[in-house]
């Protein structure tokens, strides 16, 4: 069995690209969730229930359709991509813009779920009474809801990340595999694996592992 040597120059690069993907991800994933599930909570209308299927469709759609679909979405051929590239006078795909968008994409059901559990657990009386002397509803936001479910609120940012830090099948599939410029963590790993660079694998694996065992250790710690 072909085994290589731990190359540090080849090792930091998908480490460091995967934390930045992941802290940007997970900032936007938790706005954006928060303000989502925030109006979801307080609101009834027709197509709720179907609207709220698609928000959760890209936690159990395999990740690969979840990238053609982002691909179709974000190409230099779409509306989107084209005014993108001329915006920003570069393509969206095959950049790391791109692997922070597809780690929104999946990450966000998990925090949206999660935050709404956490709203949805706040006496209703609360918010009546915050309404009943005067309050707006991004004071009741900033000052009811939020504290009372900051538990919830770590919990969903901590497993945004890990999530954003995991994700391989969208990634590949819109940003590609590009050393030093899109090549994180996960993805790393399948082409060491599949070159027989073990060594390379085992120490992205563990790296990896490490991580995620002391975001999910704190989120545990949180919820106790």
């Amino acid at each position: 069995m072909n085994v290589i040597e731990l190359s540090w120059d080849e090792f930091w690069p998908p480490i460091r690209l995967s934390l930045q993907v992941a802290l940007l991800s997970s900032v936007a994933a938790i706005v954006l969730g928060v303000w989502v599930s925030w109006r979801m909570t307080r609101r009834s209308f027709r197509g709720k229930t179907a609207l709220e299927t698609l928000f959760m469709l890209p936690l159990v759609l395999p990740p690969t359709v979840v990238g053609f679909l982002l691909l179709v979405l974000l190409g230099r051929k779409s509306a989107i991509g084209t005014f993108a590239e001329w915006l920003f006078d570069a393509p969206v795909i095959f950049s790391w813009w791109a692997a922070v968008i597809a780690s929104v994409v999946v990450a966000f059901p998990l925090v949206y779920q999660t935050m709404k559990t956490g709203f949805a657990s706040i006496d209703k009386d609360l918010t009546d009474a915050g309404r009943s002397i005067g309050a707006g509803e991004w004071q009741l936001l900033r000052y009811i809801l939020l504290p009372l479910s900051f538990r919830s609120l770590i919990t969903a940012y901590i497993l945004g990340f890990a999530r954003s830090l995991g994700e391989f099948g969208a990634t590949l599939m819109i940003a590609g595999n590009i050393p030093g410029k899109t090549q994180t963590v996960p993805t790393a790993i399948y082409v060491a694996v599949d070159s027989g660079n073990l060594t390379m694998a085992w120490a992205w694996t563990g790296s990896i592992i490490i991580i995620s065992f002391a975001l999910l250790l704190f989120t545990g710690r949180v919820k106790a």
